[in-house]
């Protein structure tokens, strides 16, 4: 789905009605924080040839507690408004104001959306269904 149709669609929605769903890998740190895996090259050839061999084949972007919590709720199931309901219950004496909950992770999934870190279910391309 091109971007302009993308924005469209997002326009249109509520955002706390959307499903966020995970566009990459992560890994759990000792601290509990979260390290998202982006792919230093997504075509396999620009990988092979430009791929230094003292780096991984991922960047890690390191995410702290809150942004580790939020990004283990994001499964494609859970609205974004579920998800801040999630959140305001685990985190309830450290969320100051808890008023404000809401509006810090829309800017949060906002900003993960806007990396290309997630998506919205809503926005996905529908499954082709062939006829048999």
């Amino acid at each position: 789905m091109n971007f302009l149709k993308r924005r469209r669609i997002l326009k249109k929605a509520n955002f706390l009605d959307l499903r966020p769903v995970r566009a990459l890998g992560h890994e759990v740190r000792e601290d509990g924080g979260i390290n998202l895996m982006m792919p230093r090259f997504k075509n396999r050839i620009n990988s092979s040839l430009f791929q230094p061999p003292s780096k991984g084949k991922f960047i890690q972007i390191k995410l702290d507690r809150f942004g580790g919590h939020t990004w283990m709720l994001i499964d494609g199931t859970s609205t974004v408004l579920q998800i801040c309901g999630m959140l305001k219950e685990k985190f309830s004496g450290e969320l100051n104001p808890i008023e404000e909950t809401e509006d810090r992770v829309v800017k949060f999934l906002m900003l993960l959306y806007q990396q290309r870190y997630i998506t919205f279910m809503e926005i996905q391309d529908k499954p082709v269904h062939s006829a048999k």
